[in-house]
């Protein structure tokens, strides 16, 4: 179903999009490369639309990102793009995989649009003139073990989100202080746009799917266990917030890996919360296993002192 953008489909493809989507059958998909030809796809959609934005090398968890975008409108726009901005030193943005063949497969029927741009068509200068900050958000947790990082982030976000103009976008929670940073992005920026948490999608064996797993070896994976276990333990110990900060500590006496930080912090500004503190917690973790970084995080409520 996948098809090039110069294939016209005509002009009652809109009304047989809506149809479609009413009977609930799946769409066909569009590979798109440009920036013009992404406007004047986006230009055709009528009704909703939700974004999913990715750096490829798809995986089950960008899946449900997809299936719910598909439930909360009526057209979904993917994107595929490696964004060499969120690289810092010492990370290999060469080595990124970028199977797109495999990702196009995966989303075919599934999506209406993929944009799937060179860096020179996204970034005609490199680094751009202009670039968007992520602010005090940006420099700490993983934006302090990766500087620039969040930067990179967002100015990428803001350039999609003025490309596809979506009324939703949709992020998993997994990787929370980005989930975090882009709705200060849009809220600051007072940006059109939704954002729709996805609850993160996990293996059988508990482990958050990422696409950094393809790096671990079986026994890496059973290692990684330590942060599901250890999102479980703080979930259990709640509703108080110093129940769930000791369960985070005794994960961290256990060190069953190199951890980064295992915190329960305030979901939308990142800050520590104090031990009376009642509603959302946001417990995120972040440890190396065999030399590669992964994450973990829940929204736990605290009721309790």
């Amino acid at each position: 179903m996948i098809q090039d953008h110069d294939q016209d489909q005509g002009p009652g493809s809109d009304r047989l999009a809506h149809a479609r989507s009413a009977r609930g059958e799946r769409p066909t998909t569009t590979l798109i490369t440009t920036k013009a030809e992404l406007r004047a796809a986006r230009a055709a959609l009528g009704g909703t639309v939700a974004a999913v934005f990715t750096m490829g090398a798809l995986h089950g968890g960008h899946l449900a990102l997809v299936r719910r975008a598909r439930e909360i409108a009526d057209h979904v726009i993917l994107t595929d793009f490696v964004n060499p901005l969120q690289f810092g030193p010492g990370e290999d943005y060469a080595a990124y995989p970028r199977p797109l063949a495999e990702d196009l497969a995966l989303v075919d029927g599934l999506v209406d649009l993929v944009f799937a741009p060179s860096v020179e068509e996204m970034y005609p200068v490199l680094p751009p003139t202009v670039s968007v900050s992520a602010g005090r958000a940006g420099r700490v947790l993983e934006g302090a073990a990766r500087p620039g990082h969040f930067d990179g982030v967002v100015t990428v976000v803001a350039k999609l989100l003025h490309l596809t103009a979506p009324d939703v976008t949709v992020f998993g929670r997994k990787d929370a202080q980005q989930l975090a940073i882009i709705g200060r992005l849009t809220a600051d920026l007072d940006l059109p746009v939704r954002i729709e948490p996805v609850e993160i999608q996990r293996e059988p064996t508990g482990l958050a799917r990422s696409s950094r797993n393809v790096y671990l070896t079986a026994a890496g994976r059973e290692q990684a266990l330590a942060l599901s276990r250890t999102i479980a333990a703080a979930q259990a110990a709640a509703p108080s917030v110093a129940a769930i900060r000791a369960a985070l500590e005794r994960a961290l006496a256990r060190a069953e890996i190199d951890w980064a930080y295992a915190l329960a912090l305030d979901p939308a500004t990142l800050e520590e919360i104090a031990e009376d503190h009642r509603g959302e917690v946001l417990v995120t973790l972040a440890g190396r296993v065999e030399g590669t970084r992964l994450l973990d995080a829940a929204v736990v409520e605290a009721t309790a002192p």
